[in-house]
């Protein structure tokens, strides 16, 4: 059971003109009210996410020394270890380690040659031949699910179908590998496989295993609620780049993650960010300017900022 919505987006994915209103008005409903919602019919093959878990759970697997060939860099692609995240106000650094990819850019791809932050190659382990095909497969599947998904966005805040489409031409989309230790029963009021937080960017797209752990802050009581694994479904919840963009709109939920499962937990989380250069302008979606909370500010620099914060592989590039 959940108290959150199922919205089936089969219609949306397939190209149904009619199911456009209907998924909009859904997840509306969805991002004025939990900010957190669950689709089924996402057309994601199954075969795609199990390969990608497989490969991602045997580079977990591996001794500290072999994932650190492929550490973290400073454009965030590559293995990010235990204690490298802490969310904001949180008292201790996150219990888990993850592997991220970024959109495949050459170095000679004008972004790159441009200087543009968070743009390049990724870091693959040739120690893991498998896991570039599946997580490029997964990320492929997540950047077209994605982009359908903006599409009901994006009518269901009075915006053409279209919209976001010229903002997502070189997405800074982040797709994790996320892999939490057992956590020990007892330990969750200090002790977080992800402490509370919001995400920092547009739409997350989340996989998670059958151990469950996600828990989303309920906005009226304040209270946790579980987000539990419902088969054939992914989770999708509003990040802080759509709540600023929506002027509050759809607001970014705080939510978390403790695996009291006594088990290994996994997950995958695809962040479907725009373009670095993308103008996040509430006037844009029609606010009046009276009435605007936040100032204009790229996706990229928005990101940036929230990166320093948070990871610490950032705060010692800055300080060398």
């Amino acid at each position: 059971m959940t108290q959150l919505p199922v919205i089936d987006v089969a219609g949306l994915r397939a190209g149904s003109a009619s199911a456009v209103p209907q998924v909009a008005a859904a997840i509306h409903s969805a991002c004025t009210g939990p900010g957190f919602f669950y689709v089924s019919g996402h057309g994601v093959p199954e075969a795609v996410i199990a390969d990608a878990v497989q490969q991602a759970r045997t580079f977990f697997h591996l001794p500290e020394e072999t994932k650190r060939q492929v550490k973290a860099n400073r454009i965030h692609r590559g293995w990010h270890a235990m204690g490298g995240a802490l969310m904001e106000g949180a008292k201790n650094t996150d219990r888990k380690e993850f592997f991220s990819i970024g959109l495949e850019l050459a170095e000679d791809d004008p972004a790159v040659l441009a200087g543009e932050a968070l743009r390049g190659p990724n870091q693959w382990p040739d120690f893991v031949p498998g896991l570039r095909p599946a997580m490029s497969r997964y990320y492929d599947e997540m950047r077209a699910l994605g982009g359908a998904l903006m599409q009901a966005v994006a009518v269901s805040l009075d915006l053409a179908p279209d919209f976001f489409e010229s903002r997502y031409r070189k997405p800074l989309q982040r797709t994790q590998a996320i892999f939490y230790p057992p956590q020990a029963v007892g330990a969750e009021e200090e002790v977080f496989g992800v402490a509370p937080h919001t995400d920092f960017g547009c739409i997350t797209l989340l996989w998670q295993d059958d151990n469950g752990g996600l828990q989303v802050k309920e906005r009226q009581s304040g209270a946790w609620i579980d987000a539990p694994p419902l088969p054939g479904t992914l989770v999708i919840n509003v990040g802080d780049q759509l709540g600023r963009w929506s002027n509050d709109r759809f607001a970014s939920t705080p939510h978390r993650v403790v695996n009291r499962s006594g088990r290994e937990r996994m997950s995958i989380a695809t962040f479907h960010d725009p373009d670095f250069s993308a103008v996040l302008d509430p006037r844009e979606l029609g606010t009046p300017d009276a009435e605007a909370h936040y100032a204009p500010i790229t996706a990229g620099q928005h990101i940036l900022n929230r990166f320093d914060q948070a990871f610490s592989y950032r705060k010692k590039a800055a300080a060398a």
